[in-house]
C-alpha cells in the first residue's frame, strides 16, 4: 500500500513535501506547463511548440480563476480550494501568440489542474 499524497484537516488540504517535487511525466516528449500570456490569459497543457512568445499547447485548459496560490505555487502544489477555481473545458490544441511565462508543472500541480471540473457560465 502506498503512502497518501494528501491529508485534509479542518477543510485544508496538506500535501506531502516529496509529492511536490516530482516533475509531471512528459507525454511524447512534451512537458505539462502553465503558460501566462500578456493578453490571452493563463493556459495549462502540453507544450508542443515554443518559439519566442508563440506557444502551441495540446490538451489545454484556460485557467480563469484559481485559489490560494501564485501561478508558480499552482504549478508545483496545485490549488488549495477546488470549489473556487474556474477552468474552461479542455481544447485539443491552441496557439497563443503573447506568452510571457512558461512554468513547468510537477505531477501534483498537473493532477490538480486536470481534476477540476469544467466551469460552465451560469
Amino acid at each position: 500500500m502506498s503512502a497518501p499524497e494528501t491529508l485534509m484537516i479542518n477543510d485544508v488540504k496538506y500535501i506531502r513535501e516529496d509529492a511536490t517535487t516530482v516533475p509531471a511525466e512528459p507525454v511524447d516528449g512534451m512537458r505539462y506547463c502553465i503558460i501566462r500570456c500578456r493578453n490571452a490569459g493563463v493556459h495549462a497543457g502540453y507544450v508542443k511548440h515554443h518559439s519566442g512568445q508563440e506557444v502551441t499547447l495540446l490538451k489545454s485548459r484556460r485557467l480563469w480563476r484559481w485559489h490560494g496560490r501564485t501561478l508558480s505555487g499552482l504549478a508545483i502544489e496545485g490549488t488549495t480550494n477546488e470549489s473556487h477555481c474556474k477552468y474552461a473545458p479542455e481544447v485539443p490544441e491552441i496557439t497563443v501568440l503573447d506568452a510571457c511565462e512558461i512554468i513547468p508543472c510537477t505531477d501534483q500541480g498537473k493532477k490538480s489542474i486536470i481534476q477540476i471540473k469544467e466551469w460552465e457560465n451560469e
